[in-house]
């Protein structure tokens, strides 16, 4: 059951990283919006921002990122538990 468990979680996981990938960056472009005021957050490979510009962005982002990876990956798995009746992976 542990097997089909995982195989059956597998595309739900993949549709859920990809979503989670783009809502975390629709959050991080209004939070870079409103904290720094600049419509784009700063890139590395933008030479006129210094080190603490760019290290505060990737933070910020990467932050971000992870949270709502967590909170997605989470609740799908919330709700593949209620479908199944199973957690994913026991």
């Amino acid at each position: 059951m542990k097997k089909k468990s995982t195989l059956m979680m597998r595309p739900v996981s993949m549709v859920s990283g990809m979503l989670s990938g783009m809502l975390a960056g629709l959050i991080f472009r209004q939070v870079w919006k409103l904290a720094a005021g600049q419509e784009d957050a700063p890139s590395p490979a933008q030479q006129e921002y210094g080190w603490r510009q760019i290290l505060l962005a990737a933070a910020i982002e990467g932050a971000i990122f992870g949270v709502v990876r967590a909170a997605v990956d989470r609740s799908s798995m919330k709700g593949y538990e209620r479908l199944t009746g199973h957690w994913p992976g026991d």
